[in-house]
């Protein structure tokens, strides 16, 4: 365990590399070039404001606002008034949200949603728990005894779905379909065509055709809605898919290529690392796979 000022660490005393990490930041340094980090990122910003990218969009960001990465989703932060606030960040080797998918519910909501931004207003109501739970971890961290581990991912659970009810309330106030608008009928018959073939079907047009709606109509109604074109959401859609297939299962790439409709071993790893900046072998090298046996207790 190291601390320096407000940054708190925890290594994984296998290969040393970082394993669960707190900080404080009081500006935008960290943050401000881009990020591609082979660990899970929480930030909170409690004071300040800016612009966000990430994948292909850009947001606007504000206090009392918490964004969350997945490993490798690139992402920076250019800040207007001075940003400042805390981070979590967490190796799936520490933590593993694809392994406990039913216990918090965490994927495809607060990490892993191509079709919502990703981040989500914190009110008066979570902050009260996310700072409990910080100052929880805070004091949890220094301690090297009995069950530091479970201790920090039971916390480390509370926080994740807390954060995870609380986008997935405000996401169905934002969808509620308004009967004079057909649009969000759309945008979900476009999501479920997207969730059933996205492994076999890699164009815009195709999709189009299976909504029965000109390309050109569901181009510009994607981009309102959504911020990204239909292929931006289709390869951000197989992105993830392969990501969790090289991190759960030791399957070959071109096997993981296969099922996701690249009979082209070399083409889909030249479009993996378009997408993801790491060839798909390097993301299992820094990111890991499923292991047989729990990770091992970080002490």
């Amino acid at each position: 365990m190291t601390e320096a000022q407000n940054t708190f660490t925890l290594t994984d005393p296998v290969n040393g590399n970082l394993a669960f990490k707190l900080f404080f930041f009081e500006d935008n340094s960290y943050f401000d070039h881009l990020q591609r980090n082979n660990y899970f990122s929480i930030i909170w910003i409690k004071e300040g404001d800016g612009k966000l990218k990430s994948d292909f969009s850009e947001y606007d960001v504000v206090q009392n606002t918490l964004l969350a990465f997945a490993p490798y989703q690139p992402f920076m932060l250019a800040e207007e008034q001075a940003l400042s606030g805390v981070a979590i960040q967490f190796h799936p080797d520490f933590f593993c949200i694809h392994k406990h998918h039913k216990e918090v519910s965490c994927s495809g909501v607060l990490f892993n949603n191509i079709y919502h931004p990703p981040y989500v207003k914190v009110d008066a109501t979570s902050a009260a728990t996310f700072n409990n739970i910080i100052s929880l971890v805070k004091a949890e961290i220094p301690n090297k005894g009995l069950a530091q581990y479970e201790i920090l991912v039971s916390y480390l659970k509370i926080f994740l779905i807390t954060a995870s009810r609380l986008k997935t309330e405000q996401q169905e106030l934002e969808q509620k379909p308004d009967m004079a608008n057909k649009e969000p009928y759309i945008l979900q018959d476009l999501k479920e065509a997207i969730e059933e073939n996205y492994k076999t079907k890699h164009s815009a047009s195709n999709y189009a055709d299976m909504l029965n709606i000109s390309a050109k109509a569901l181009a510009k109604i994607t981009k309102t809605h959504f911020n990204k074109t239909i292929s931006n959401l289709i390869a951000e859609r197989i992105i993830i898919e392969a990501k969790r297939e090289l991190y759960l299962t030791n399957k070959p790439v071109k096997e993981i290529a296969w099922n996701l409709g690249y009979e082209d071993e070399y083409y889909f790893s030249r479009f993996f690392k378009t997408n993801a900046d790491v060839s798909p072998q390097g993301y299992r090298d820094t990111v890991g796979f499923g292991r047989a046996n729990e990770h091992q207790r970080v002490n």
